[in-house]
């Protein structure tokens, strides 16, 4: 039987496919508009199937608070044309209204929930079915707490929210935190939430910087004793291109790489530990200044750090959790 314009675009109304694909369906079902939904979705499913090994890396993402519960969704695709049409958008706010509505506590279960009749998971293969790209959701965060904020960073690819542990925390207030998470990327809220791992690593690092740093100056300070320029001897490289030039002759590359070996040899066999602790804990210190919430610099006023900011607001005020999910490198 012969398709009609106003059932293809009932059809097309109800799913959004393209009119060729509305067309071929109607066709194949003679007209029937439940089956040709169906023969739909199933070329959704099978679009979505071929997809798998596409990367998805580009997509929308979201933030919204309501009550003492915030999230963020993060959808992704292939292209950021897609990303950037506004039925991806509605749906990337749909899923995200639905987790916020339902107290989501897992990705798991945001992808089971069911939105307009079926699992959101069936409406992103569906939405697979119109684009013809791989879409998935990407990331699912999630912060309950007496007061919640979030924040959407123009261009829909970097949200953030945070959770405060007194109520009715002011909302400029909250957006300045929230702010502050999505420019400077803290790793935790303070230095009790920093991973032990973390911690671990800093500290190793740390103490094999100041090793190196210490080792360096020895280095430098017996060149120079012997009339020799670190500058010209820092590098194999800079031995072999300075004596080429004339810079260097190949008797003072031979002191050079001498007192280098020995001097740093005899340094690093007598650190003293005390010493370089101490300056690695330093160093750590400044790890935690600039890497931790509550210790950080605030962006809008560098005179305060956020606890300052926030104890200033209100007494006894302090963040108590963040979340942050951003599509772009830091």
């Amino acid at each position: 039987m012969a398709v009609t314009m106003a059932e293809i675009t009932k059809l097309r109304h109800l799913t959004s496919a393209g009119l060729m694909d509305c067309k071929k369906a109607l066709a194949e079902t003679n007209g029937d508009i439940e089956a040709a939904v169906e023969i739909l979705r199933k070329k959704g499913q099978a679009v979505a199937a071929k997809r798998e090994d596409r990367e998805a890396s580009e997509g929308c993402v979201l933030a919204k608070n309501e009550g003492n519960f915030a999230a963020i969704v993060a959808l992704k695709c292939e292209t950021d044309f897609v990303a950037k049409n506004a039925g991806f958008v509605a749906l990337t706010e749909k899923i995200l209204d639905a987790a916020v509505a339902n107290r989501v506590q897992s990705l798991d279960a945001l992808k089971a929930l069911e939105l307009e009749g079926r699992a959101i998971e069936a409406l992103i293969v569906e939405e697979i079915g119109k684009t013809g790209e791989k879409m998935e959701i990407g990331a699912y965060e999630w912060i309950e707490a007496p007061s919640v904020t979030s924040y959407n960073h123009l261009g829909n690819k970097l949200s953030t929210i945070a959770g405060f542990n007194l109520e009715n925390v002011d909302y400029q207030i909250g957006r300045d935190v929230a702010m502050q998470i999505a420019s400077m990327n803290p790793v935790a809220v303070d230095r009790a939430s920093v991973p032990a791992d973390v911690v671990e690593s800093e500290i190793k690092v740390a103490i094999e910087k100041t090793k190196e740093e210490q080792v360096k100056k020895a280095v430098e300070a017996a060149l120079k004793k012997a009339g020799i320029n670190p500058n010209l001897v820092d590098t194999e490289d800079h031995i072999e291109s300075n004596i080429t030039k004339g810079w260097l002759t190949a008797e003072e590359a031979d002191k050079a790489r001498a007192i280098k070996e020995e001097t740093a040899t005899a340094k690093a066999a007598n650190l003293p530990e005390a010493m370089i602790q101490n300056i690695a804990n330093g160093r750590l210190n400044k790890f935690y200044k600039e890497s931790c919430l509550m210790e950080q610099e605030f962006i809008k006023d560098g005179s305060l750090t956020i606890g300052q900011y926030l104890s200033q607001a209100k007494e006894g005020l302090v963040a108590v959790a963040f979340k942050r999910v951003n599509l772009n490198q830091d």
